[in-house]
């Protein structure tokens, strides 16, 4: 810190109480009073230096004792202390912590060079531009002690060129000419200290990054750091270094924002300050703010939202912050989102409608952004459907942390989970588990309610493990698990169907890798896979093969046991008349064959559904539609012929089973 040293004598005040006194050996024949100090000095030192103090003397000269009364000097008793003993030649010291100081009492009480020769004026000008406008700390100094000495140090430009010294050199790229590291020498004690020749001088390096200026910063008061902050903007440093400056400052100064905040350092607490002024500085903060997305975390917006909550900050403030967390709604976390109620009015546990606002916020910006409605498919594949998808599933989860909330309606519940595009959910699947907690934590809701609570849930996006959870729920409506089973059935069938196309794809792709040869496969990457391909590939030809056989060899056995039940009820024979045994035949036949089917029922029925499968698999030749007509026709006619051909069969070998019936054995009484 840089300092001068003004005048030559040794020290010639001491002080009395409330009183100062000039110990020079003559008495005293003026009495200075400020405020409630005394200062017993002498006229021709105080005359000689400040013109103000030669009129007002010679003013008060017909008086027996002349008072002097300077109760509005600039500083005060401390000012014109230093003020006097500059007068009488003492030695004093300019430093950043006085030099204000003593330039306004200087000012005020006109002590120029027309008045003396490198009088009071001139010297602390002097040291001001060439010493503390060079210097950051020495700036900062100097710009603290304005507070107190307003409106002189403002008229003076004296503010003015302090917030402009650590504008430009804030807005200075460390990266470029060192600062501020370059103040100090770069020699370092083993501690960390900076060293000056060889010893130790307790200071710390300062770290180069863009943020070394925060701390610094954030020890002015509100009005003088807003000042600083303006001049950095209109410097054109970067939005990004602006808004974390103010963070910094608003977790310096606002209770309850460092509780969750592990990264980076902690500021040393501040000066308690009172909730009219904390909600003064939120809303200037926001107002202070640029409106870009990112530039402050999305979990320090929420909780700036939720401090402006508890100090009932202006609704237009809350609104705007609400606006800047729905503009980066992808990034919050759930455990930030949940923000409680803090309204008498509202008897839910979380503020519902807050969160719903955030996300109409969010809808209302995707959409500006140019956000459309695309097909399921490219939901995941596309990247600027990223945000709102993560968006999505941080809403379902918000949902079921909210859902136990036994006073919350379920159309506000409804209502939150609607707010969503259809597009925004790729499954249904944390929608479905928000929906089922709610109903189990309300397990009087009624019918109507579940039912349009339900319809909210698409059954075709649910996963193969939501539907089997779904279809043995008992807390949802029948018409629900109807759907959900049916759709569980469409996604097996799906999943049958494309293990049948990969395979069939594996198959003429071995098939083509092998016609190819090694010539067509170069890399020891690409061999690999064609191995690994056909391997697969063979596999499940083997598997497929096997089926074929096995179906074929149930077949074989339907058709042998339908030839034997034939056979067994025609082998009636006896010594009765034709019709009777034949009437006899049939019926024991019949009933034989009726206990067969009885028994063979199950296997029966397996194998039919074995030879209904093979038929469906086996896919129709396509043919031309004149065809078609003339092949349905001719089934017809064969259809016609059987149906005919058929009784005249069996009535022939009905005859040959009778022939040996008659007498002779001939057959000729027949």
């Amino acid at each position: 810190m840089g300092s001068m040293k003004l005048g030559s004598k040794p020290d010639a005040f001491t002080r009395r109480g409330q009183a100062w006194f000039c110990t020079t050996g003559l008495p005293s024949d003026v009495l200075v009073e400020v405020g409630e100090m005394s200062f017993h000095l002498h006229k021709f030192p105080l005359l000689s230096k400040s013109a103000i103090l030669g009129r007002l003397i010679e003013e008060n000269s017909d008086r027996d004792e002349c008072v002097l009364k300077l109760s509005d000097i600039p500083g005060g008793a401390k000012s014109f202390e230093l003020v006097a003993r500059f007068c009488y030649g003492l030695k004093i010291e300019l430093s950043s912590e006085n030099v204000v100081y003593l330039r306004c009492a200087a000012e005020y009480l006109e002590m120029t060079e027309e008045t003396s020769g490198d009088n009071l004026i001139n010297q602390t000008e002097s040291f001001f531009n060439q010493v503390v406008l060079r210097s950051w700390k020495d700036s900062l100094e100097a710009l603290r002690t304005c507070d107190g000495l307003l409106p002189h140090a403002e008229d003076l430009h004296i503010m003015k060129r302090c917030v402009e010294s650590l504008a430009g050199k804030a807005s200075i790229d460390p990266d470029l000419f060192g600062w501020p590291v370059s103040e100090h020498s770069t020699m370092q004690s083993p501690g960390g200290s900076v060293l000056w020749n060889g010893i130790s001088t307790g200071a710390k390096v300062r770290n180069c990054s863009s943020d070394w200026w925060y701390d610094d910063a954030s020890s002015l008061s509100f009005p003088t750091y807003q000042r600083l902050i303006s001049s950095m903007e209109s410097r054109g440093t970067k939005p990004e270094i602006i808004a974390g400056s103010l963070t910094y400052y608003a977790k310096k100064f606002l209770p309850g924002l460092n509780r969750r905040q592990s990264t980076g350092p902690v500021p040393l607490p501040a000066a308690a300050l009172s909730d009219e002024e904390q909600r003064h500085l939120l809303e200037e903060i926001d107002r202070m703010l640029p409106l870009q997305r990112s530039l402050i975390s999305t979990n320090v917006l929420l909780w700036l939202l939720r401090t402006a909550m508890i100090l009932k900050v202006d609704r237009a403030c809350i609104s705007n912050l609400e606006k800047r967390v729905g503009m980066q709604l992808d990034e919050a976390t759930l455990e930030d989102l949940l923000l409680p109620n803090f309204s008498y009015t509202m008897d839910t546990l979380y503020n519902v409608e807050c969160v719903h606002r955030i996300l109409d916020h969010f809808l209302a910006m995707d959409q500006t952004a140019g956000g459309a409605s695309p097909c399921l498919d490219d939901v995941m594949a596309s990247p600027s459907l990223a945000p709102i998808t993560a968006v999505a599933k941080l809403i379902d989860g918000y949902l079921a942390e909210i859902a136990p909330d036994i006073n919350l309606k379920p159309l506000k519940f409804q209502s939150l989970a609607a707010a969503l595009p259809e597009y925004a959910r790729p499954l249904d699947d944390g929608l479905y588990r928000a929906i089922d907690v709610y109903l189990k934590s309300h397990p009087t809701l009624a019918e109507a309610d579940r039912e349009q609570l339900c319809r909210l849930i698409e059954c075709q996006k649910l996963s193969l493990e939501a539907c089997t959870h779904a279809a043995q729920n008992e807390r949802l409506p029948l018409r629900v698990v109807v759907q959900v089973l049916f759709f569980e059935q469409l996604q097996l069938r799906t999943s049958v169907a494309g293990c049948l196309l990969v395979s069939d794809n594996l198959e003429a792709s071995s098939r083509t890798l092998l016609r190819g040869g090694g010539a067509a496969v170069t890399s020891g990457e690409a061999g690999g896979w064609a191995t690994a391909a056909v391997r697969e590939n063979q596999a499940l030809r083997v598997g497929m093969d096997s089926m074929r056989l096995r179906l074929m060899e149930l077949e074989k056995e339907c058709s042998d046991m339908r030839h034997d039940i034939q056979r067994l009820g025609r082998r009636r024979r006896g010594h009765h008349r034709v019709g009777v045994a034949a009437k006899d035949g049939a019926g024991a036949g019949g009933g034989w064959a009726a206990r067969v089917q009885r028994m063979l029922g199950p296997k029966m029925m397996k194998l039919q559904m074995c030879s209904a499968q093979a038929q469906q698999d086996a896919a129709p030749v396509p043919v031309p539609a004149g065809k078609q007509v003339e092949t349905s026709t001719s089934e017809q006619e064969q259809h016609k012929r059987a149906v005919v051909e058929k009784p005249q069969a069996k009535l022939a070998n009905h005859k040959k089973q009778q022939l040996p019936v008659d007498g002779d054995g001939d057959g000729d009484d027949a």
